[in-house]
C-alpha cells in the first residue's frame, strides 16, 4: 500500500509577483516618474514666462547750481517759431488772377507775390488821368481869360489915370469886376484840377492795393488761397479767404518754450542754452535766451521763455518740437554758489502710491518700492530731492500694478 503524498508545502505565494507583474509595475514607475517631470518643467517654463519685463532708467546724478560751464540747470520744451512771421493779405476784396510764389519761395522785400483782378480800378485811374487832363485845360483856358481882362483892366486904368474924361469911373469899376470873376473862375479851375489830382491818387492807390507784394525778405511758409478764389482783407465766410501767403524770415528762428514757474528763477537773460529737435536727437546746436516774457500762465503755471537759435540751419524748420536746456555758467552763478548732486528723472518713473510718491527699484530682478521727495515737473523730468543715492534702475514702464517683491525681467 502506497504512502500518502505530503501536500504541506503546495502553497501558492501571493506576496510575489510574477515576472510579468514586476514588468508592467516596473514600467508604470517610469511613466509616473517622466509625467512629474514634465509637469516640473513645464510648471517651470510658464512661470517664467509670466515674469513680466519692464524698461528701467538709471537714476544718475547731474551737478547743479555750481559752477562749471555747461551743465544743465533745467529743461524746457517748446516749438520753433519765427519772430518774424506775417500773414500776407489784401488791402482790399478781390477775385485771385495771379500768384507767383508757392511754398519754398524766397522772395525779396518788395516782389510782387500775388495780384487781383483789376480791370476796374484800371479804368478808373484812365478815367481820373482824362479828368485831370480836362480840369488842366479849363484852368489854362481860365488862365487865359485872366490875363487877358488883367491887361484890359491896366489899359482902363491907365486912361482914366492920364484923362478922366476919356473914361468913366463906372467903365473902371466893371472892367475891375471882370477881372476878379476871372481870377476867381481860374482859382476855381486851378482847384477842381487838384481835385482831379487827388481822385487819380485815390484811383493809382486802389489800383496798387491789387498788387500783394512782400512785407519782408522770407521764405513762402504756406499759400493760403488759389487763383480764382475771392480773398479779402477780413474773412467774411462762404468762399472768401483771408490771406493768401504766410511768410516768414528764417533767419529770425527761435524756440519758445515754457519754463514751470519753480524754475524760472534759474533762467536769466542772454543765458546759453542748447537745443535740440525732436526730429533730429542726436544733434544740438547752440542758442541763447532772448527775452523771459514778464508774466505767468496761472492755469498751467509756466512762464514763456524765448530762446534765439545761434546756429543756422536749413534742417530747422518752423513748428518744429524742440528741447531747450539752459545751461549755467560762471558769471550766472559766481563762487558763492555751492555744488550740490541733483537727481533727474523722467516724470514716468516716479509713481503716485496713496498720495505719496514712490518709485520702484529693480534689484536682481526683484522690484523694491521706495519713497521719495519730488520737485515739480519741467519738460518731462522731475527732481528727486531725496531717497535716492544715484545709480539705482528704475521701474519706467512694464507693470500696471507694481508689488513689492514681484520678479521682473529688465528689457
Amino acid at each position: 500500500m502506497t504512502a500518502p503524498a505530503d501536500l504541506s508545502r503546495l502553497r501558492i505565494n501571493r506576496d510575489s509577483p510574477t515576472s510579468p507583474e514586476r514588468r508592467a509595475l516596473g514600467r508604470n514607475l517610469i511613466l509616473f516618474a517622466v509625467a512629474v517631470i514634465v509637469i516640473a518643467v513645464g510648471f517651470f517654463i510658464v512661470r517664467a514666462r509670466n515674469v513680466p519685463t519692464v524698461q528701467v532708467v538709471t537714476a544718475s546724478t547731474t551737478a547743479d547750481g555750481g559752477v562749471s560751464v555747461g551743465s544743465t540747470s533745467v529743461t524746457a520744451n517748446g516749438y520753433v517759431v519765427a519772430r518774424t512771421k506775417a500773414s500776407v493779405s489784401a488791402k482790399i476784396a478781390g477775385r485771385l488772377a495771379y500768384l507767383g510764389v508757392s511754398e519754398g519761395s524766397n522772395v525779396r522785400q518788395g516782389d510782387v507775390i500775388a495780384r487781383l483782378d483789376n480791370a476796374d480800378y484800371q479804368a478808373a485811374v484812365l478815367q481820373a488821368q482824362a479828368n485831370i487832363a480836362s480840369a488842366e485845360a479849363n484852368a489854362i483856358e481860365a488862365r487865359a481869360d485872366r490875363d487877358q481882362l488883367a491887361k484890359e483892366a491896366s489899359r482902363v486904368r491907365d486912361i482914366r489915370a492920364r484923362n478922366a474924361n476919356l473914361i468913366s469911373q463906372q467903365d473902371l469899376d466893371l472892367a475891375t469886376s471882370r477881372l476878379a470873376q476871372a481870377e476867381a473862375r481860374l482859382n476855381s479851375a486851378e482847384a477842381r484840377r487838384r481835385s482831379a489830382d487827388a481822385a487819380l491818387s485815390m484811383a493809382q492807390a486802389n489800383f496798387d492795393n491789387t498788387i500783394i507784394r512782400a512785407p519782408f525778405s522770407g521764405t513762402v511758409l504756406r499759400k493760403d488761397a488759389e487763383v480764382g478764389e475771392v480773398v479779402a482783407p477780413s474773412v467774411g465766410g462762404g468762399l472768401t479767404r483771408g490771406a493768401v501767403v504766410t511768410l516768414a524770415d528764417l533767419s529770425t528762428l527761435e524756440v519758445e518754450v515754457d519754463v514751470n514757474e519753480a524754475y524760472i528763477a534759474r533762467v536769466h537773460g542772454a543765458a546759453p542754452a542748447r537745443i535740440t529737435l525732436d526730429a533730429y536727437p542726436d544733434t544740438a546746436f547752440r542758442g541763447v535766451v532772448r527775452q523771459v516774457v514778464p508774466t505767468a500762465d496761472r492755469q498751467r503755471a509756466t512762464v514763456q521763455v524765448k530762446v534765439s537759435i545761434l546756429d543756422h540751419d536749413p534742417r530747422i524748420l518752423p513748428e518744429m518740437g524742440a528741447k531747450v536746456d539752459f545751461l549755467q555758467s560762471d558769471s550766472a552763478q559766481g563762487a558763492r554758489a555751492p555744488v550740490r548732486s541733483v537727481i533727474r528723472l523722467p516724470a514716468a518713473a516716479v509713481k503716485n502710491d496713496s498720495g505719496a510718491s514712490v518709485v520702484w527699484v529693480v534689484r536682481d530682478g526683484t522690484l523694491l518700492r521706495r519713497p521719495v521727495q519730488t520737485g515739480p515737473v519741467s519738460a518731462g523730468f522731475l527732481e528727486v530731492r531725496s531717497g535716492l543715492s544715484g545709480g539705482e534702475q528704475l521701474m519706467v514702464s512694464g507693470v500696471d500694478v507694481p508689488k513689492d517683491g514681484m520678479k521682473v525681467k529688465v528689457q
